[in-house]
């Protein structure tokens, strides 16, 4: 735990350049996927500096978002006394106000560029929190995270976007930095959020605010600096008519459809898993726990899994197939956990099984969008998430009112076995206007 707080003192101290020169460190010391960052072998740095900078804006942003959304639900249940059902719909409307945040995400980037989507997103964020902070109790918390839920859609598809346009030569190392970056903050956030709730959970709101003030000024005055040139902004209405092969859209159609089984399961964590938790008497710190090793170990974790990925790197349906069968084994593993033990043994089979899954999809988005509507691709990308996140703990809650927690895991593992499906047949849209052509 001293580890986590170590590093997030660091990312507040020190300065852009010092913290450039920090995280390398982190790297080199701890050998953290340092050929999968994108180091040459002498310790010359490959990506450029706009995608350090994003890295770093994402690594703040993820952490704040952190704080809150892995205690939604039990703050629902637990201190607003709602049920499983009803803690379900409050975080379908925020995961519904995400989807429409989603598009118009996307859609702005490919008109006005990603740093004003970005400032715009976060702004508005910093407004809901504000509020959130001042007032949470029923119904404003109900407000306040749907607004929330929107200006965070907003954000997220012009973070990928962009970092696909500075740097395209990049491939999946692109995603898999801003992923790393993610899922770094998943470490911090979780493990800070657990001891300020030690004092009080009114504490997490306002350290919230404080995570987003400080992406405000890193995207005021790191973002505007790179931001992509007017030429690569398109209406995504204009383009869409100037595109004549819809393959590719179609392609992304079918493999977000697995992706969206995929999210609607995991979310389970975030809602139903974290509710038995409590259940069972595993304190909210262990819970917490639980996502500071689901980040961390996506850090830790990829040197040993680098040799796999190089070897599918090329092959998207071999990633998305092992990747979710590794998923519905940590949930049929934690359906008969009655100790904590036995979630963190889920949690870090979850882990591997997501590491595959989540970069693939926004990389073969970003390889299959027309030039001019890589924000609206991505879009599609996290608005399907979104949809998983939307519908997850509603389906999980109303389950598990109805028929209990084991009817529920094995009902949802079945279903997610069925998201294989659209992984292995994502691309007959392609290869039907290949053999036309």
């Amino acid at each position: 735990m001293g580890n986590f707080i170590m590093i997030f003192e660091e990312i507040l101290r020190h300065s852009k350049v010092q913290f450039l020169h920090f995280l390398r460190h982190l790297v080199e010391r701890n050998k953290i996927a340092y050929t999968y960052l994108g180091f040459r072998s002498n310790g010359g740095i490959v990506m450029p500096k706009s995608v350090w900078l994003l890295i770093i804006g994402m690594l703040v942003n993820v952490t704040g978002v952190s704080f809150l959304w892995p205690l939604n639900t039990i703050y629902l249940h637990d201190h607003l006394g709602k049920s499983l059902t009803i803690a379900g719909l409050v975080l379908m409307a925020n995961a519904g106000a995400g989807i429409v945040g989603n598009l118009l995400g996307g859609y702005l980037f490919d008109r006005i560029g990603g740093y004003k989507s970005i400032m715009l997103g976060n702004v508005i964020t910093i407004v809901g929190l504000i509020g959130l902070t001042i007032w949470h109790g029923w119904p404003h918390y109900v407000w306040f995270l749907t607004i929330m839920g929107f200006s965070g859609g907003i954000v997220f598809p012009s973070m990928y976007a962009m970092v696909g346009t500075a740097w395209p030569e990049g491939g999946r190392k692109a995603f898999n930095a801003i992923y790393l970056a993610q899922n770094l903050g998943v470490a911090i956030g979780p493990a800070v959020a657990g001891i300020i709730a030690d004092y009080s959970f009114n504490y997490i709101f306002l350290a919230n605010l404080g995570m987003y003030i400080l992406f405000f000024f890193i995207a005021l005055f790191g973002f505007r600096k790179f931001d992509i040139a007017s030429d690569r902004h398109t209406s995504v209405i204009n383009e869409g008519k100037s595109i004549r092969n819809k393959a590719p859209f179609y392609a992304l159609l079918i493999v977000t459809s697995g992706y969206l089984i995929c999210w609607l399961v995991y979310v389970q964590w975030q809602s139903t898993i974290a509710t038995f938790t409590q259940d069972l008497g595993i304190t909210l710190k262990q819970y917490s726990l639980l996502w500071s090793i689901n980040g961390l170990l996506i850090l830790v974790a990829q040197p040993i899994i680098q040799p796999i990925v190089k070897r599918l790197e090329h092959r998207v349906k071999a990633q998305l197939v092992l990747g979710i069968i590794i998923m519905m084994i940590s949930f049929i593993i934690v359906g008969y956990a009655q100790a904590f033990s036995m979630f963190v043994t889920a949690m870090v089979i979850l882990t591997i099984g997501e590491m595959f899954v989540w970069p693939a999809v926004p990389t073969l988005a970003s390889q299959l969008a027309p030039k001019g509507r890589e924000g609206f691709y991505q879009g599609i990308v996290n608005s399907t998430a979104t949809i998983g996140r939307m519908l997850g703990p509603l389906v999980g809650g109303v389950l598990v009112d109805l028929y209990g927690m084991t009817v529920m895991f094995l009902i949802l593992t079945t279903f997610m076995a069925l998201a294989i499906i659209p992984s292995l047949l994502y691309d007959l849209p392609l290869k039907k206007t290949e053999s036309q052509g």
